[in-house]
């Protein structure tokens, strides 16, 4: 469960929009659900303040739309949409991920590994929010070490437009864990400089945005 209340220390409105986004994403809070200030400040045990920025902001990231007088609307992603979010990471990820083969040090990669086991933990925790958070960190991580602002920023903002509908569904399952662990498969290939292994890897794990984690078999 992603929403509950907040313990951490830090800024209560980034705990707050970190965990309802992850809700969002994951299909905790599937299209259509309403969500209120009030309603969540009690979920969370905080006041509405931080609950009520934190949703502004969801609503400037699209992932939310305020409907008047009842509060705020999750947003859907059409299925044509998430294909082409899909589509473009494929082609600008996994080529990315070659040129970096054998290329990597080994503090740098121990960091990655590090993340890459967060992930893991996160999927066999049932915690989605830790989940998510590290499959970002690690994604975004990698790619940062091409040494392009861009491409991270792009790949960034597309991992925010997505939808993974049927992920909250799969916690305990295979397919779950099997995806989680396709990171350290990822950095052993790099490590090993298998960049053509290492490029087919993370186009078939992007595509599970579509398959598995939209709650689709795959072959």
């Amino acid at each position: 469960m992603t929403i509950g209340p907040v313990r951490a220390a830090g800024s209560f409105r980034q705990i707050v929009e970190d965990a309802v986004s992850s809700a969002i994403v994951s299909g905790e809070f599937p299209p259509g659900t309403m969500l209120t200030a009030p309603t969540l400040a009690v979920r969370f045990d905080v006041s509405p303040t931080p609950v009520r920025e934190a949703l502004l902001n969801l609503e400037k990231r699209g992932l939310v739309e305020i409907a008047r007088n009842k509060g705020f609307r999750v947003t859907e992603v059409g299925e044509q949409d998430l294909a082409e979010i899909v589509q473009i990471r494929q082609w600008l990820e996994a080529p990315a991920v070659r040129t970096l083969a054998g290329a990597i040090g080994e503090t740098t990669l121990a960091e990655l590994r590090t993340e890459a086991e967060a992930i893991v933990s996160g999927a066999a925790a049932a915690d989605l929010r830790t989940y998510l958070s590290a499959d970002t960190s690690f994604h975004l991580h990698l790619l940062s070490l091409t040494g392009n602002d861009r491409l991270v920023a792009l790949v960034g903002d597309l991992r925010q437009q997505t939808r993974l509908v049927g992920l909250a569904g799969m916690l305990g399952t295979a397919e779950l864990a099997a995806s989680s662990a396709e990171h350290l498969t990822l950095l052993d290939l790099l490590a090993a400089g298998d960049g053509a292994a290492a490029e087919e890897l993370m186009r078939r794990h992007i595509g599970h945005v579509t398959g598995w984690w939209s709650g689709r078999p795959e072959r």
